[in-house]
């Protein structure tokens, strides 16, 4: 082929105004993508572990807090619920 008639068809491809707007489009849609990502990234484990430890600690310091899992047992569920067997 031709060396000289490729770079010109390359150049007027790369200087066309499709693919200029196309590629500024694309730049602008990335960099809203990465700053979501940015925005709404997870919490790093340290932060957790700090949520976590203050949780325990307060459930600890409050003993009269009894949740559904210090249900004491022998009974039937039924019998918890309220509900009537037939």
């Amino acid at each position: 082929m031709y060396p000289n008639s490729i770079f010109e068809l390359v150049k007027d491809v790369l200087t066309s105004w499709q693919v200029i707007v196309v590629t500024i489009g694309i730049v602008i849609y990335l960099n809203i993508v990465f700053y979501t990502a940015r925005y709404y990234r997870t919490p790093k484990l340290g932060s957790m572990v700090k949520k976590i430890s203050f949780k325990r600690k307060k459930s600890q310091d409050d003993p009269n807090a009894d949740g559904p899992e210090t249900i004491s047992g022998g009974g039937n569920s039924n019998d918890e619920l309220g509900l009537d067997e037939d």
